[in-house]
């Protein structure tokens, strides 16, 4: 029984000891965590920003310059991000999975083009009130460009983006989900089919197309008549 009661003090107090451990691990990694914290926002100890912080902010500007910069090449960005697409399509197509990935990377890319498509304020919200501009439907009113909700470089941005995302997807054989793929080829396309034509009716009701070429130059009536020399 001695012998007993001294194996349960041991135990008691290797397990007492064990929490003391674990305890003083807990609050080491707090403290860590509150200067890792105070390095992420810029500033350590001695009020510098750090190291990796100027790094992410350096790559960044880095990469808004570049995106500044091809802003003016429009089909230049095009013809890359078409590119990209054809490259992830015989990508999918030889590896033969990674479906329900291109299914969503498909509805995004139709979500984007119906946002590009769509005025920036809908003409459904303005029908009872008279502010805010609106889209000219006479020619002798007032000349307003077609203002989307979606701007082009927006649309290519977010596109190329999403193209990228599965693309890196695509090297991870947890979002291999097995599916049925011509369900979801015919699912999508009965829901482009729906889509557009609900943005047409949108576009005809309201009268208005998405696109812009420039302002209309209407020309006045000729002089026709006599000069008379005196």
């Amino acid at each position: 029984m001695f012998f007993c009661y001294l194996c349960h003090q041991a135990k008691s107090l290797l397990l007492q000891k064990t929490i003391n451990s674990l305890t003083y691990m807990i609050f080491q990694l707090i403290y860590l965590a509150r200067m890792s914290e105070g390095d992420s926002i810029g500033e350590s100890v001695h009020g510098k920003p750090s190291m990796v912080y100027r790094f992410f902010t350096r790559l960044g500007q880095i990469y808004q310059s570049w995106l500044d910069k091809s802003t003016p090449y429009t089909a230049v960005r095009w013809i890359v991000t078409l590119g990209l697409s054809f490259i992830y399509m015989i990508r999918v197509y030889l590896l033969q999975g990674w479906y329900i990935v291109t299914y969503a990377l498909g509805i995004y890319h139709l979500n984007l083009f119906i946002a590009f498509l769509s005025p920036k304020v809908d003409p459904s919200l303005m029908e009872d009130s008279d502010d805010g501009p609106s889209l000219p439907t006479k020619q002798n009113e007032e000349f307003r460009p077609f203002i989307r909700r979606l701007p082009e470089f927006k649309f290519w941005h977010s596109a190329t983006k999403g193209i990228l995302v599965a693309m890196a997807c695509t090297f991870f054989e947890a979002f291999n989900v097995p599916v049925f793929w011509p369900i979801l080829v015919m699912y999508f396309i009965m829901l482009f089919c729906i889509t557009m034509k609900r943005q047409i009716k949108h576009m005809i009701k309201y009268r208005y197309i998405p696109f812009t070429h420039g302002k209309r130059k209407y020309k006045g009536k000729e002089d026709v008549g006599k000069t008379f020399a005196s």
